[in-house]
């Protein structure tokens, strides 16, 4: 089992910054990405930027080059710095872990609340 612990989140006005991060502990063998995602009520979660062990990074259109993703393999944390947040980057963000041995699983950390308002 892997453990999944979030922290960073708060409020924020527009234009401002926060740095989300995630820690991967227990059985992290074979992990090969983390990632944030984010919901608002109602909607689907959806990958707001991921990062493999390779490097290998992806963003949603929406926070590219306004948020940085990454990762320090050594701790199994990884990082979201997010600039120039906007009224519509609120919502709860989710840090995704996934390995892979002969299967592969996926967890997911407890939420963290980011709202952007004036």
């Amino acid at each position: 089992q892997v453990q999944v612990v979030e922290s960073g989140g708060g409020l924020v006005q527009p234009g401002g910054s926060l740095k989300l991060s995630c820690a991967a502990t227990g059985s992290t063998i074979g992990l090969y990405i983390m990632g944030w995602y984010r919901q608002l009520p109602g909607k689907q979660r959806e990958l707001v930027a991921d990062i493999r062990t390779s490097g290998t990074k992806t963003y949603d259109d929406s926070v590219l080059g306004r948020f940085t993703i990454s990762l320090d393999g050594a701790k199994n944390t990884v990082y979201l710095q997010m600039n120039d947040l906007k009224p519509e980057d609120t919502a709860v963000y989710y840090c995704n872990v996934q390995t892979w041995t002969s299967v592969n699983q996926v967890y997911w950390g407890q939420g963290t609340q980011v709202i952007v308002s004036s």
